[in-house]
């Protein structure tokens, strides 16, 4: 309210100073030209002209420096968006004056969260490292003691050498998830064949496939190619796989369709499961999430996984249940 009567006291000021400079001027050339009244009228009007260019250029000159004050804010939230630190100098009391302290108190908050996040995010990152590194020497230590207690039953053996592996992996998910976390994970960029990725992916599970009794049926729809990195795309698309087969009954199968257009590759994968209950769908990417229908050897890691790896590569992944039951995986990978 205070800065708009200011700018109305300033207004009128101006209007003011207009109507006086037309009125003498207009007063001056008729007592120095001794002009009849048609004349004064016309020297009168020359002088509401006068009166008139002034205050259309006050009025060009506010704005002017509204638009600049203007531009100031714009560069200086430009640059914290790029990450670089901007000041702002203040310029008297005006009408903006009040909005650049919002806006400096509003950024600065802002960096102090975004900092904030950052160091426990690293903390974070370093604590699961330091987990994965303190599994790893039990498990070399209990991996020896099997190797070396050779006597025992054959089934207790198998046994714990189970539980081996679902400590390895772990171990390795748990590094991998601290590798995400502190930007350490690099993604290299190559011409991958979509339907090559999805075979390997699918042979690599092949044991897996046949102790589930679950089939996998994968199309050649042709070279369709994305550019991303192989081993780190195969390993989210495993992930899926896994997914998909562990909700299947047996002699069920896994579906794989994958398109392509200007903008991005669509990857589908779905099965002929129950498909998601409802009450896990909004946590199905969530690390350690473990649903009620859950495999018994996961550790609620997957797909948490695969979708920190497909959207560190310029792509998207959502879950959905189809209509016609089944749960369903969508992959897209965008060209640019």
């Amino acid at each position: 309210m205070q800065e708009r009567k200011q700018i109305g006291i300033l207004m009128g000021f101006v209007m003011s100073v207009s109507l006086l400079a037309a009125f003498f001027t207009a007063l001056f050339m008729a007592l120095s030209y001794e002009m009849v009244w048609g004349k004064v009228l016309l020297c009168t009007v020359a002088g509401l002209g006068t009166a008139g260019g002034l205050f259309i250029g006050t009025v060009f000159y506010l704005k002017w420096l509204t638009d600049r004050r203007i531009q100031v804010l714009t560069d200086y939230l430009e640059k914290n968006h790029m990450g670089k630190a901007g000041i702002l100098m203040p310029e008297g009391e005006d009408a903006l004056s009040k909005l650049q302290d919002e806006i400096y108190k509003t950024v600065t908050m802002l960096r102090q969260a975004r900092d904030e996040a950052l160091q426990a995010k690293n903390h974070y990152a370093r604590n699961l490292s330091n987990i994965a590194h303190q599994i790893k020497t039990p498990i070399t230590a209990i991996s020896l003691a099997v190797q070396m207690e050779q006597d025992k039953p054959q089934e207790q053996r198998e046994q714990i050498d189970r539980q081996l592996v679902r400590l390895t992996h772990l171990e390795e998910a748990l590094l991998l998830l601290s590798r995400i976390d502190a930007g350490t994970l690099m993604f290299q960029k190559e011409k991958v064949d979509v339907f090559t990725l999805l075979m390997m992916a699918a042979d690599n599970l092949q044991e897996l496939f046949r102790q589930a009794q679950v089939n996998v049926s994968i199309p050649e729809l042709g070279e369709l190619y994305i550019y991303a990195d192989f081993e780190w795309t195969m390993e989210a698309v495993m992930n899926l796989f896994k997914n998909c087969m562990e909700h299947t009954q047996r002699g069920g199968c896994v579906y794989c369709q994958y398109e392509q257009n200007p903008l991005y590759t669509k990857i589908r994968i779905w099965d002929t499961g129950e498909g998601f209950r409802k009450e896990d769908m909004p946590h199905l990417f969530e690390r350690f999430y473990r649903g009620q229908n859950a495999a018994g050897g996961g550790i609620g890691i997957g797909l948490a996984l695969a979708k920190e790896i497909i959207e560190g590569q310029n792509g998207t992944l959502r879950a959905q249940n189809l209509t016609e039951a089944g749960a369903c995986f969508e992959i897209c990978i965008y060209r640019h």
